[in-house]
């Protein structure tokens, strides 16, 4: 089992290796350092050229790899690749399907003052177009002990009953406890049916999926929660998050087949979510890989 963590030489990158650690722990997988290096030099057509620039910032690249390498515990196994490209984002999917990589790891922008999660360029391209599930890091993220629980957010449209399979999947690879969870925003004169509803949605892609079996929900490893507040933002910020949770959330209705749309809901999930979050593919089909002999 192979990870990509997307590496730069920032706050970001450091994020993205200890989350990376984190989830490779326990877990046999090999961590796959890329940095991406600009097709064109910045200093191309500069006047009067200068001899040997593209070898120069060859070699800082690599200097700044091996840094990120050394931050990788021995436990872990790791390698580094530079590649090249235009597009940073086209050249970690890129990298991502070829080593076979089944999560691609980034950090979030340290740019915003006061949200754990900032989007910058590239975590944004990746999380609208990915082939590959995007784990995104926030801001200071150190933990690098394995990861303790997997939440996963069904909404009301299609495409829940993929993101269930995948929850349960990746819980049962990991041996983790899985809670599934409902957001419910109440604005003023909603009622406490709104909420029942939404628990009974969460049993009901259960039911409606292939190959799960309802009653699957009420094993004693599995929580179903439903977290209400005035605002989606409020409902997130009111759920008992665990040190070394992660969420899980689906792609929207908008995201190509097999590919990654980060929707409006999860945008907003992101304001307030203390935790990283794994964005999974549109039909994404999670598969736990055999043991090696």
């Amino acid at each position: 089992m192979r990870y990509v963590v997307g590496y730069a030489a920032n706050a970001r990158g450091g994020d993205a290796i200890n989350l990376a650690v984190a989830l490779a722990r326990r877990q046999g997988a090999t961590l796959d350092l890329v940095m991406v290096m600009p097709e064109d030099s910045p200093y191309n057509g500069v006047y009067p050229p200068v001899s040997g620039i593209g070898d120069i910032l060859a070699e800082q690249i690599s200097t700044w790899i091996d840094e990120g390498l050394a931050l990788i515990p021995e436990d872990v196994p790791a390698q580094a690749h530079i590649r090249r490209g235009e597009s940073e984002a086209e050249a970690l999917i890129a990298a991502a399907e070829e080593l076979g990589a089944v999560l691609l790891v980034i950090g979030a922008s340290s740019t915003g003052l006061f949200k754990r999660f900032s989007i910058g360029s590239v975590a944004s391209a990746l999380l609208h177009a990915s082939t590959v599930p995007v784990v995104l890091a926030p801001s200071g993220y150190s933990r690098t002990e394995p990861i303790t629980r997997l939440t996963c957010a069904l909404g009301t449209r299609a495409g829940a009953e993929d993101v269930l399979r995948t929850g349960l999947a990746m819980a049962k690879q990991r041996c983790l406890p899985l809670r599934l969870v409902s957001l419910v925003a109440l604005g003023p004169g909603d009622s406490t049916g709104t909420v029942d509803e939404a628990q009974a949605h969460l049993r009901s892609v259960a039911e409606t999926s292939q190959n799960l079996d309802p009653d699957d929900l009420d094993k004693p490893e599995i929580d179903v929660v439903v977290g209400q507040g005035r605002t989606i933002e409020d409902a997130v910020d009111g759920l008992n998050w665990k040190k070394g949770e992660i969420l899980l959330i689906g792609s929207s209705r908008l995201a190509h087949n097999k590919s990654i749309f980060l929707g409006s809901t999860a945008n907003r999930i992101l304001r307030a979510l203390p935790v990283p979050m794994i964005v999974v593919p549109r039909n994404f089909e999670f598969s736990i890989p055999e043991a090696s002999s």
